[in-house]
């Protein structure tokens, strides 16, 4: 099916590492393409595990100058993008990339640049970007199908060119958390205590008490290390970073995830490095027994069909994120309703094997369940809502599926027409060895 036109360099900065003679190859307006440019964006593809072919340089080109088209329209239509949203798109993209190359010394290795110098480099970049996003989205918002056009599409594809989808499955939970009682944090944090008195009187090594006592599974096989950067962390554990010296332990504070102590090892702007030690509450046996029996009564009440799945849901479900609707759990990958078998062992490989041997709306037993997003331990019951059998996209069982491609064939048709009334009118220059390229549009029609 048709993929609507998305550009390629959302995620990576354009970084380039290597030798090139560097040259203008295009130009839009007032704005340049560099053969750097070009250099870098295929980089940023081969980093990201993508194929290239012989015709990648023009791709790359004729994206670029796409970019620089909607980015001359933004201007002229005063498209504002401010500066907050720039810097917190800024921080999650050297999030993912901090976390793609394992920690933040490596970022700085690979690029051969400071964090600071990096941000420097993608702060420009990004809020070009992003400019150029919206008004694409400005360009589109009015864009829509009516079930005739979804028919019409999806009976224009060509028979070998329907796509094969693998299965899916879509589920619902109840899930109980057992409270935590002020005793549970006592405990913790009388733990945590304990351990900060041993390591500030030297009896103990940070980094050694981090391995063995930290619950932070990103940080504690380090020794407790953390890079980051203002506004990665949450609230509490940045104001205490930014309140201490190098080499000062911190007093033990408590966030949403539990009790943590800190040592400052650096700080340059708003950049740290730190040791950190986790100690999360844990409840009791007594609490967890009581959340296993009041599970098996839902259970049971379920099982001989004298409660319906969504009252149970109100009445016994206390997870914030799908209590208020029926249960039904959304995957944070796609933002969808439905899974595949990649998305299923990447984030929750209980779930199938709770529910591979149930028929469509059966229940499993209750279990013990660990959320590794809020890091808390439950009890939980899953129901299988639907599987989805593998098969040819149809319209019947994929409609949905079919509307949205339909939608984005539309709206990449509605994309090529604006730019081939934009072109027009644009000054485009192209240097004369990408005129052999086969592009999309017809840039080289224009071409002073």
């Amino acid at each position: 099916m048709h993929n609507f036109k998305i550009l390629i360099f959302l995620l990576l900065p354009s970084f380039y590492f290597g030798q090139v003679i560097d040259k203008i190859v295009a130009q839009v307006g007032d704005n340049i393409i560099l053969l750097s440019d070009i250099q870098a964006q295929k980089l940023n593809l081969i980093q990201d595990g993508r194929e290239l072919d012989e015709n990648v340089d023009c791709f790359i080109l004729e994206e670029l100058l796409y970019q620089e088209l909607l980015l001359n329209q933004a201007m002229l239509d005063s498209i504002e993008i401010k500066d907050d949203q720039v810097d917190a798109e800024m921080e999650n993209r050297l999030r993912y990339l901090q976390n793609k190359m394992g920690s933040r010394q490596k970022l700085e290795e690979f690029y051969g640049k400071t964090t600071l110098q990096i941000k420097d480099e993608f702060r420009v970049q990004i809020k070009n970007q992003m400019l150029s996003q919206e008004m694409q989205r400005t360009i589109t918002a009015e864009v829509s199908v009516t079930p005739k056009e979804v028919k019409s599409f999806y009976k224009n594809i060509p028979e070998d060119s329907i796509p094969f989808i693998n299965m899916k499955l879509s589920f619902q939970q109840i899930v109980f958390y057992p409270e935590i009682t002020p005793d549970d944090k006592k405990r913790s944090m009388d733990k945590l205590t304990e351990i900060r008195g041993s390591i500030v009187d030297g009896k103990k090594s940070f980094e050694t008490m981090a391995r063995i006592h930290s619950m932070d599974p990103g940080s504690a096989q380090q020794g407790g290390l953390i890079s980051a950067s203002k506004g990665m962390m949450v609230p509490q554990f940045e104001s205490t970073v930014f309140n201490l010296k190098p080499g000062e332990v911190s007093d033990v504070f408590e966030t949403d995830y539990g009790f943590h102590i800190l040592k400052l090892i650096s700080r340059l702007g708003d950049d740290y490095t730190c040791k950190h030690i986790l100690i999360m509450p844990e409840f009791s046996n007594d609490a967890i027994n009581e959340a296993a029996l009041k599970m098996d009564t839902c259970y049971n009440l379920l099982n001989k069909n004298e409660i319906t799945w969504n009252d149970a849901v109100v009445l016994y479900s206390n997870d914030s994120r799908t209590k208020q609707n029926k249960g039904i759990i959304t995957n944070p990958i796609t933002g969808e309703q439905t899974w595949d078998m990649k998305d299923l062992n990447e984030v929750d490989q209980q779930i199938y094997l709770l529910t591979d041997a149930l028929e469509k709306g059966g229940i499993s037993q209750p279990s013990l369940y660990s959320d590794i997003f809020e890091r808390k331990q439950g009890i939980r019951i899953v129901r299988l809502l639907n599987r989805y059998e593998p098969h040819k996209a149809n319209l019947n069982k994929d409609y949905s599926l079919i509307k949205r491609a339909a939608e984005n064939d539309k709206k990449q048709r509605t994309i090529d027409n604006w730019i081939k009334s934009k072109i027009s009118n644009a000054y485009v220059r192209i240097d004369q060895s990408y005129h052999n390229c086969s592009f999309r549009n017809n840039w080289l029609n224009y071409i002073h």
